[in-house]
């Protein structure tokens, strides 16, 4: 799966109620915590963000709380894959569970610029700044964990499963 957006640069240590803040909380309908994705950081960002668009950040990305609210709120305001230096163990978890690509590497944190256009190689782990012409190899994601995001996230994925296991049960 190739994946291309505009680069959301951020710095370190952007909690969850940067992501979204805490008084939103009182839902869980994915296009209410859109339209409140990263207001006090930027009140203009939902408004700026396209489809398809990637954050890339520092070191600690979506550290604070354990809500899945956080990369709900991205993944439905458009942002298609997070590249951070680091991530929060309990956020990587809760990306991958809601079906957001994420990665981590230090060198794009550090070398590309907001605006510039990436493409991202899930399959292969390759990212490449289609505005400088850089390169970077990353871990890519297990197969497993690959499955996990194509199905759309966990719960997606685990009802093809079963669908798919009770299938080759009746035969």
């Amino acid at each position: 799966m190739i994946l291309k957006g505009n680069v959301w640069k951020f710095g370190d240590n952007i909690d969850t109620d940067v992501i979204i803040p805490a008084r939103y909380l009182n839902t869980s309908d994915a296009k209410e915590l859109a339209s409140h994705c990263l207001e006090d950081y930027d009140s203009k960002f939902i408004k700026k963000v396209k489809a398809g668009d990637i954050i890339v950040a520092g070191e600690n990305f979506g550290c604070g709380s354990s809500r899945e609210h956080a990369p709900i709120a991205l993944k439905e305001a458009g942002i298609s894959c997070v590249i951070a230096k680091s991530f929060a163990r309990i956020f990587f978890r809760n990306a991958i569970n809601i079906g957001l690509p994420i990665f981590e590497s230090p060198e794009i944190s550090q070398q590309v610029k907001q605006g510039d256009l990436l493409e991202v190689d899930l399959n292969k782990g390759i990212i490449k700044n289609l505005t400088t012409g850089q390169e970077y190899q990353v871990h890519p994601l297990p197969p497993f964990i690959q499955n996990i995001i194509l199905a759309g996230g966990l719960v997606e994925y685990t009802k093809r499963e079963m669908k798919r296991r009770t299938n080759y049960e009746q035969l």
